[in-house]
C-alpha cells in the first residue's frame, strides 16, 4: 500500500458505522483501496444488502479524505455486502444459511404472513438470498401468498428441493397435501415436521431464513426456539388493545427463551384498526418499534392472489413500508448479532 493510501485508510478511521458503532476500518469493511492520480478507490462491505446507510457512508467518507489527504481529491466508492454468520446454524444444523429470523404474532388475523411474505421478498428484491419456511405446519397460507398454487418440491438425493419464486426459496407443508386435506399433528409430529425443513431441504447459501411461525405460544414457536439458533423474533400486531396485549405475551415468550426480539410491527394501521398500539407496546417493552404497515385492500388482494404488495404495489404506502421495514429488519440483525459476539462467534464479512 503507497503512503497516499496508508493516509486514506487511516483517515477512514473516522468514519465510524451508524448501527455498529464501531470504524469501517476495525470492522474490515474496507476492501481493495487504492490510489490512482487524485482518486481514491475502495470497497466498502456492508453487513447486509438492504443497507440503508450508503448515502451516509459516502458523506462521512467524503468528509474523512477529501481535503484532510493531501493529494487526493476524488473518491470512487464501490459495494459489496456479507450478512453477518451465526456459526452456531453450523453446529447445530449444518445448513447452509447465515440467519434465521422468526415472524411471530399473539394472535391469527393480524397480518403475520403477510409481513413475513413480503420481508422475504424486499430483502431478495434487496440482492440478500433469502429462503422462507412456512412453520404454521397445520394451516399453511405461504403458498398461496407467493403465488405458488399447484406444484409439488422435486426430491434430490433424498432432499427435497425448495421451490424458488420472486427470488425467494420457499418450503412449506402446503406443498406436500391437497387444500382440502386436514394437516392433524401432535407436538412431537410439528417438531419434527419444522426440523425436516431445516435439515432435509437442499437449501442454497442462504444470508436470510425468515420463518413464519402459526400464532400464539404453542408447539411451533417453542421447538423453534428451543431447538434452532435464532438470530432474532419480529413480533407483529395490530394496533388495538386485544391484538397488543396477545403480542405482549409473545415477547415475554421468546424473552424466557434468551431469543432476541428484534422489534415490533404495527400492521394493519389505519382508520379502521386505529394507531399506536404496537408503537406503545415497543416501549414498554423496551424494543425497537420496526415501523407501522397501513391497511390497504391492495395488500389483501395480493395475499389471496400471490402478489406480495413489495412487488405489485410497491410505490403505495404499504409497499413503500414493507421495502423500509426490510431494511430496518436488516439493520437490526446486524446490530443484535454484533451486540451477541462475545457469545456468538461472528464473522461480519466472511
Amino acid at each position: 500500500m503507497s503512503d497516499t493510501a496508508s493516509l486514506v485508510m487511516n483517515a477512514l478511521r473516522t468514519v465510524i458505522e451508524p448501527e455498529l458503532h464501531q470504524d469501517i476500518v476495525t470492522l474490515n469493511m474496507v476492501r481493495d483501496l487504492a490510489v490512482e492520480g487524485d482518486t481514491a478507490r475502495f470497497t466498502i462491505v456492508l453487513t447486509t444488502p438492504a443497507c440503508p446507510l450508503k448515502n451516509v457512508f459516502v458523506d462521512r467518507c467524503n468528509a474523512a479524505v477529501l481535503g484532510q489527504v493531501p493529494g487526493v481529491h476524488r473518491l470512487d466508492i464501490r459495494w459489496d455486502a456479507r450478512v453477518p454468520t451465526d456459526h452456531r446454524i453450523q453446529g447445530m444444523l449444518n445448513a447452509p444459511m447465515r440467519s434465521i429470523v422468526a415472524v411471530s404474532s399473539g394472535k391469527g388475523g393480524v397480518g403475520k404472513s403477510t409481513v413475513a411474505t413480503n420481508l422475504a421478498v424486499a430483502l431478495a428484491e434487496a440482492g440478500a438470498k433469502v429462503g422462507l419456511i412456512d412453520a404454521d405446519i397445520l394451516n399453511p397460507n405461504i403458498p398461496q401468498m407467493m403465488g405458488l398454487f399447484s406444484g409439488r418440491p422435486k426430491v434430490i438425493n433424498n432432499k427435497m428441493q425448495p421451490i424458488e419464486v420472486h427470488g425467494v426459496q420457499v418450503m412449506s407443508t402446503g406443498f406436500l397435501t391437497a387444500p382440502d386435506k386436514p394437516m392433524i399433528m401432535r407436538g412431537p409430529m410439528l417438531h419434527s415436521a419444522i426440523r425436516q425443513f431445516f435439515v432435509d431441504v437442499s437449501w442454497d447459501k442462504l444470508d436470510y431464513m425468515i420463518v413464519d411461525l402459526p400464532p400464539g405460544t404453542g408447539d411451533a414457536p417453542l421447538s423453534l426456539a428451543q431447538s434452532f439458533p435464532l438470530a432474532g423474533a419480529i413480533i407483529v400486531t395490530q394496533p388495538q388493545s386485544v391484538a397488543v396485549s396477545d403480542a405482549l405475551r409473545a415477547i415475554a415468550m421468546f424473552d424466557q427463551l434468551n431469543v432476541p426480539v428484534l422489534g415490533v410491527v404495527e400492521n394493519m394501521t389505519g382508520e379502521f384498526f386505529g394507531s399506536g398500539g404496537g408503537e406503545q407496546l415497543a416501549q414498554e417493552r423496551n424494543v425497537p418499534f420496526l415501523g407501522r404497515v397501513p391497511l390497504a385492500a391492495s395488500v389483501r388482494e395480493g395475499g389471496d392472489y400471490g402478489r406480495p404488495a413489495v412487488l405489485h404495489d410497491p410505490d403505495s404506502p404499504a409497499g413503500q413500508a414493507f421495502h423500509t421495514l426490510a431494511r430496518t429488519v436488516a439493520a437490526r440483525i446486524s446490530v443484535v448479532m454484533m451486540q451477541n459476539a462475545d457469545i456468538i462467534p461472528i464473522n461480519i464479512i466472511g
